[in-house]
Formats: C-alpha cells, structure tokens, sequence
C-alpha cells in the first residue's frame, strides 16, 4: 500500500485511492478486522481528506469496510449468511450456464477454452498466484461469453466477489491450485463432449471446493469472521 497519487493522472483522485484500497484488502493485505483511518490513508498517499472518506464509502457499498461514526473503520470479516447465499446463487447461474453452452460448443470455442487453462498451468508453475485468480475469473467468463450467455457473468462476478478473499486463501494452500486445474479441465472435456450430465457435475463439485476452505478458516480463524 505504498501508491503515491500521480496529478497527472485523468482518473479522480477518489478513484486512485479507491482502486489502491481495494486491491489491499482483496489481496488480503489489510486483513479482516483491520482498523484504518482516513487520516492515515490521505497522509499516507498525499491527498486530502475528502477524496479517502468517498472511497471508504464506496468500499463500504461494497461490503469490505464497517464504517461507523466516532469509531475506527475497519476492513470488514467474512459473512457466512453471505457467503452461502453468494454460493447458492452462482451454483444455479453456473449450472444452466453450462447446460446451455454444451448446446452450441464446437471446436473453436475448445480452442478458446484450452489456451485459457495453458495460462493456468503456466501461473502455476511459475508460482504466481495472482495470475492464476485472474485467469480462474476469465475461465468461467469465457464459458458463459462462449456459451451465448456473457450477461450472465455479471451475476456470477457479483457473487465470486463476495468469496474473493477466501478464494485467495483456498490459493494459499498447497493443493489447491491443482485441484481448480483438474476441475477446469473436467468441466471443458464435458463441454467438449456436449455431456450436460457432466458438466454440470464437474461444475458442482468445483463450486464445493471453497466449502471445506471456508470451515477450516472459520476453525482457524474465527477472528475474520462477523
């Protein structure tokens, strides 16, 4: 969280610091619980107040900040009423996504597909990541885009948000990046083979992965948690 404003910058300066602010607390840099205060951001970056109180807002909007009057602001724990409805919402898009796209896959959109997941297993086997979370959003945006039906990862972007930093912890563990892998492979052999009954099956047993994440942190670290 070292971001200097750059005046020269067409962006707003709100927009700067939300931007900054956002990508630490994603990233798990500022953890769930920790105190923040505008004072400290706007010195810290070389901008005034004001700017940093409409982008403490606007992380408020989004569910990653507790904002209250006369108390500290805090990057906001982990809602596990959120998270399951997050979940329960994107299992329902993600299973008629496929259903639908094994109607109208072909060659071309495999190929697409498979240069996607060679990304995959280059981030992986370079150590990054980042990049891997990246491409993990780009892999399922590809299906619904390729499928016929982009607008519906609106939807499951709105709800991948709510588990972002989780994901980012799943990451973490060791095996976690290979099993994704082998999950995202599943679900484009079933795409490819036009099998609905298999995708929708290798979607669901990908989705559920983050489950056993979220109980063994909620076990390990209640403390990010509501």
């Amino acid at each position: 969280m070292q971001t200097t404003i750059d005046p020269t910058e067409q962006r707003t300066t709100t927009d700067m610091v939300f931007d900054s602010l956002y990508s630490a607390v994603q990233s798990l840099e500022l953890l769930p619980g920790t105190r923040i205060s505008e004072a400290e951001v706007a010195s810290r970056m070389g901008v005034s107040r004001q700017p940093v109180r409409d982008a403490f807002n606007r992380l408020g909007n989004l569910g990653l900040l507790t904002i209250r009057p006369q108390r500290a602001t805090e990057v906001r724990g982990f809602s596990l009423p959120e998270i399951d409805n997050a979940r329960f919402i994107r299992l329902a898009v993600e299973l008629e996504v496929v259903e639908r796209a094994c109607a109208v896959w072909d060659a071309p959109r495999h190929e697409r597909l498979q240069d996607n997941l060679a990304r995959q297993v280059e981030a992986i086997d370079t150590g990054k990541p980042d990049a891997l979370h990246a491409l993990d959003y780009e892999y399922h945006r590809l299906i619904c885009e390729l499928g016929g039906n982009a607008l519906a990862f609106t939807t499951i972007e709105q709800c991948k948000r709510v588990v972002d930093r989780l994901c980012k912890l799943s990451f973490g563990r060791v095996n976690e990046p290979a099993a994704v892998l082998s999950d995202h492979h599943a679900i484009a052999a079933a795409l490819e083979a036009g099998s609905v009954k298999k995708a929708r099956s290798a979607m669901k047993r990908h989705l559920a992965r983050l489950d056993d994440t979220v109980r063994e942190i909620h076990e390990t670290h209640s403390e990010y948690f509501e």
